[in-house]
């Protein structure tokens, strides 16, 4: 068969079967071929709005269905067990790879399954009460399931990538995330995608144990011998892929306590911003959005102030902006949308870099990065009154630093307090963020817009403390058996990433057993 990749440029209202059947055939000048679609980029640039599209071409016969992979099934029941602590993408992808090698899961979740995890949510947003156990970034599924899947990555493992998103379509995801440029299940969707993941994991013999949190290590001559849960049970464990997520911060104190090395590293640190979603659409499509029918729009902003970068995070087209502690005296934001878009609010994380050098190093080496998060948390808790209200100014308030409105309209529930976001972030931070927003306002006219709300703070955008790990064996340095995994152990930035990490992991796992 002979198959050739055609890059292919087509208006919104061309880009579907019919219309790209139409025109392929007069470009090509007959009617004997068949395409697919492997890449859809939606592209507004330069005041025009069009798709680009990468499509694999077979003239005079007929393309193959597409191949797809699929975790292979195996019975475990009586295989060597590996524990998994943590059931995020990480460590979920690590129990699927584990299976496939022959080995038994055993995987230990703090919080509860991802259904239950929605009565605690519903507590959070409507009476500002966090169960530190479950809530917007402990349970099944981690933090990505409930701050909406989105799935875009900087990976460059092409095959990696494509395995993941085959898995998620095997498990009831949207065909069409393994074709778009920034491909998004929707947080109404993923659980029922992790609930069979789950099914899959008990069929083949794995044990999925919630509210079960690791409270202990034990090792001894280098080697881990025993893990402790929930503080009363301990069981027998030699090799465990630690994949607990950025804000489990018990986790690094407990490795601390234990005298295991930890490393202190970058992250970011912001607020959310939130403009009406119809300007967003207005200036991105330029005025286009009702003619082609277009989704709702994103954007991606960036700017280098006094040497750091400043930049638009996890933005959320049609979303809601999250309360995301898991702590009852911090308040943390993070955004989600569904998998329509549909809300009137356009939300993004806006955060400048924070590098070692900003961070005062008063705490012991590996924590003092968690220690100056968790104060600039518990800094926006206070300011925003408790019961999770978060602190929120009006963007051009914030700007000119003064006090704005009583009233402000925004998607967070269970509310916000107005006060000065510049008494709440650290002095650098809110200068870094003036500066960049008036640079934004630049290369996007009017994102100094008059509705626009800025709710805070935003920053766990990534871990704080990376656990380190060999780049050969990636087990622990002082460790045997103890494997740092996906965005817990500073080794990930997303589903997609975290996942290729897990399954990373549970093949170095494999290897030290051969």
């Amino acid at each position: 068969m002979s198959l050739r990749i055609l890059e292919w440029v087509c208006p919104p209202d061309r880009c579907h079967p019919e219309g790209l059947n139409q025109d392929l055939q007069s470009e090509l000048g007959h009617d004997k071929f068949s395409f697919r679609i492997l890449k859809q980029t939606l592209d507004a640039r330069h005041g025009k709005v069009r798709y680009r599209l990468q499509l694999q071409l077979a003239e005079h016969e007929s393309l193959p269905a597409a191949q797809r992979l699929q975790p292979i099934e195996k019975n475990v029941r009586n295989a060597p067990e590996v524990a998994v602590v943590g059931a995020g993408p990480a460590g979920y992808f690590a129990a699927l790879r584990l299976i496939e090698l022959g080995y038994k899961p055993i995987v230990l979740e703090r919080g509860t399954d991802v259904r239950s995890r929605r009565r605690d949510l519903v507590e959070i947003t409507r009476h500002g009460r966090i169960n530190p156990q479950s809530n917007y970034c402990f349970g099944e599924g981690g933090a990505g399931t409930y701050s909406d899947g989105k799935l875009y990555t900087r990976s460059s493992k092409r095959g990696s990538v494509e395995r993941i998103l085959d898995w998620l379509i095997f498990f009831g995801a949207p065909e069409h995330i393994s074709v778009d440029s920034r491909p998004h299940i929707g947080t109404n969707k993923l659980p029922g995608i992790i609930s069979d993941i789950r099914a899959f994991l008990l069929h083949c013999g794995a044990e999925v144990r919630f509210n079960s949190q690791l409270t202990g290590i034990e090792v001894q001559a280098g080697q881990l011998k025993r893990i402790r849960i929930n503080h009363s049970e301990s069981l027998p464990i030699q090799q465990l892929i630690l994949a607990t997520g950025h804000s489990a911060s018990d986790v690094f104190r407990l490795l601390a306590r234990s005298n295991l090395t930890l490393e202190s590293k970058p992250f970011a640190l912001g607020l959310r911003v939130e403009h009406p979603q119809s300007f967003i659409d207005q200036q991105q499509y330029h005025g286009c959005q009702l003619r082609y029918d277009l989704p709702p729009a994103s954007y991606q902003l960036v700017s280098q102030v006094k040497g750091r970068g400043v930049y638009s995070f996890c933005m959320c087209p049609g979303g809601i902006i999250a309360p995301c502690s898991t702590d009852q005296e911090l308040v943390v934001t993070n955004g989600w949308s569904p998998s329509k878009r549909n809300n009137p609010f356009a939300n993004s994380g806006m955060v400048t870099e924070i590098q070692l050098s900003d961070v005062p190093h008063t705490d012991p080496d590996g924590l003092h990065t968690l220690a100056f998060q968790t104060a600039v948390e518990r800094k926006a808790a206070v300011a925003g009154g408790g019961n999770q209200i978060a602190p929120a100014q009006r963007l051009q308030d914030f700007i000119q630093r003064k006090s704005g409105s009583e009233h402000l309209l925004t998607s967070y529930r269970p509310g916000v307090q107005s006060v000065d976001l510049n008494e709440v972030l650290p002095g650098f931070v809110a200068e870094r963020l003036r500066l960049g927003f008036q640079d934004f306002n630049r290369k996007m006219k009017g994102f100094l817009h008059p509705e626009a709300v800025l709710v805070g703070v935003e920053s766990r955008t990534s871990s704080p403390v990376r656990i380190p790990r060999n780049p050969e064996t990636l087990q622990h340095p002082q460790v045997q058996g103890l494997f740092p995994c996906g965005e817990g152990g500073g080794y990930a930035g997303g589903i997609v990433s975290a996942a290729i990490d897990g399954i990373r992991c549970a093949e170095a796992v494999a290897q030290q057993k051969d």
